[in-house]
């Protein structure tokens, strides 16, 4: 691949990821502080990624593969993005600021399979090159973060503006980037068979498949609270530059990717499965229990776990679901998932999260904090522990053990 190439798709992941990382993180700090949103409106906004997931894989089925050049599409979503950004940022109505991040979702999660599919074409050997290339897109996450971060705007509506801002020089590069025409004709006619087989679907009728589906949404639905949460719970019990301390989840995913291939030879996928599980239980007994002195360690231990729950389950899951699947269904069962876990398991999440967190809302603020933190990180390790107790108890492979395929292990990351 010619190192032109090679740095014009690195830019794009970059900036795909720089986008979505300035706003996502500190959201939920924004709208609790000045807006004074309810945890049942700050999760339900975090869930509009949930729905943007669940309609991304029939957006990119019917449009995408039939009527528009790759590149242009992409342009055109960042620009719409932008300005659904910018007018959202200067909202103080929840329907309002409701209704337009959801049209954002709506435009940004497909752009999220559009690059990568944009990158394939582009690529002579994708097992080869595709890594390097998508590393970009965790290092513009990291350093959104670190900018948000020590610039102290945390609670303020500037991180969605630099988003914003992020996503217009996007759109405007989009429409430098090769020429990508659609795949399908435009003649054809689009079923929802032709984004999810039936032979993806007859994949959960085998159980152990089923129980890993079943695993997958449950584990889905605690991940939300650590996503819509961790940032305002930092904030309020004093953690400076809390939006910068969190982008240790995305150095140690980094990391956790390069040892994924020695800890699966050596633990098989039902242990890497229940080693990344058992990390989101850690996790949330560190949060519930960690504070700005003594317990210091604890909050860096939740964070730097991210690595561990992301990696050793979402991307040995996609590892596994890989080795299951026949060479010809492996991209619409990997859709499928992705559409069970960041769609609907997120989507459940946010409800469940915002519900909770509105429960241990507090009359008097205790040392800023607003919510019964302690509780509401049980909450969630509770759920993580009966997820990971059922899957212990229901998952076996005894007779088809799972073998660590070829390739670069970081061409299977989804997103963040």
């Amino acid at each position: 691949m010619k190192l032109q190439m090679r740095a014009r798709l690195s830019v794009m992941m970059f900036l795909e990821y720089f986008i979505w990382g300035a706003w996502y993180v500190t959201m939920g700090t924004w709208l609790a502080g000045p807006l004074h949103f309810t945890g049942q409106q700050i999760s339900v906004a975090y869930g509009t990624t949930a729905i943007g997931a669940i309609v991304a894989p029939f957006f990119v089925g019917i449009v995408a593969d039939r009527f528009f050049d790759t590149q242009k599409l992409l342009g055109l979503l960042h620009l719409l993005g932008a300005a659904l950004l910018f007018v959202a940022s200067a909202q103080v109505s929840f329907s309002l600021f409701y209704g337009l991040l959801l049209i954002y979702c709506l435009c940004y999660m497909p752009t999220m399979a559009l690059t990568n599919s944009l990158s394939f074409r582009q690529m002579r050997d994708p097992k080869e090159d595709f890594g390097s290339i998508r590393v970009l897109g965790s290092i513009g996450w990291i350093i959104a973060g670190l900018i948000i971060g020590n610039m102290r705007v945390e609670a303020t509506a500037t991180p969605m503006r630099i988003a914003a801002l992020s996503s217009l020089l996007m759109g405007l590069y989009c429409f430098t980037l090769p020429k990508t025409p659609p795949l399908l004709g435009r003649g054809q006619k689009f079923t929802v068979s032709s984004i999810f087989p039936r032979e993806a679907i007859d994949l959960v009728r085998e159980r152990s498949m089923l129980v890993f589906v079943l695993a997958s949404f449950g584990i889905c639905i605690p991940l939300q609270f650590y996503y819509a949460f961790t940032n305002l719970y930092l904030n309020q019990i004093g953690v400076e530059n809390a939006a910068g301390k969190m982008t240790g989840g995305q150095m140690s995913e980094m990391l956790c990717m390069l040892l994924i291939p020695w800890f699966f030879r050596r633990l098989g996928v039902k242990y890497m499965l229940i080693s990344g599980m058992a990390a989101w239980v850690l996790r949330y007994i560190f949060f519930a229990y960690g504070n700005i002195g003594a317990g210091m360690w604890m909050l860096w231990a939740g964070i730097l776990l991210h690595g561990i729950c992301y990696d050793f389950f979402f991307v040995t899951g996609q590892i596994y679901v890989d080795n299951k699947a026949n060479v010809g269904i492996r991209a619409a069962a990997q859709g499928m998932i992705t559409f069970v876990t960041y769609g609907l398991g997120m989507f459940v999440g946010a409800w469940l999260s915002g519900a909770v967190v509105d429960h241990y809302h507090l009359a008097v603020p205790v040392g800023g904090a607003t919510y019964e933190w302690r509780s509401i990180w049980l909450i969630s390790g509770i759920i993580s522990v009966l997820v990971l107790i059922g899957f212990s108890l229901a998952f076996s492979e005894k007779n088809n053990p799972q073998k660590l395929p070829e390739g670069n292990l970081e061409s299977r990351l989804q997103s963040q």
